[in-house]
């Protein structure tokens, strides 16, 4: 990847490059994690237990599903990180040009916040 950007422009990454970089591995991690999960819950479901998932402690309790809404509520909850990750990626790449700019991402970094709030809230 680093070696396509030096290539590409002629001189090394900048910062901002690099993290944009980071979070979009971090961004294909949870798209993967959602799968996985998918994956396992489906075949919890309908064919057979998975032994690991009941095992207490660990990450077990990610595989362990119980019916279709418990399933459901997981890969939401995956996929809302997804989205925030998305979003602080294309906040990195952006150009505020007015003070408007940079009040509207505080806001909208504020109702992130609120909204990772209460669906913790909500899974407790």
């Amino acid at each position: 990847m680093w070696t396509s950007l030096i290539q590409n422009t002629g001189h090394p990454p900048t910062y901002e490059q690099i993290l944009v970089g980071i979070i979009g591995a971090a961004d294909f991690y949870l798209i993967r994690l959602v799968l996985i999960i998918f994956t396992f819950g489906i075949y919890e479901l309908f064919i057979s237990e998975i032994d690991i998932a009941r095992v207490e402690g660990g990450f077990g309790s990610i595989l362990d599903t119980e019916n279709l809404d418990d399933l459901k509520n997981k890969i939401i909850k995956v996929i809302i990180m997804v989205l925030i990750v998305t979003f602080f990626q294309r906040i990195l790449s952006m150009e505020f040009t007015t003070s408007i700019d940079m009040l509207a991402m505080a806001f909208s970094i504020c109702l992130i916040c609120a909204g990772v709030y209460f669906l913790g809230k909500h899974g407790h």
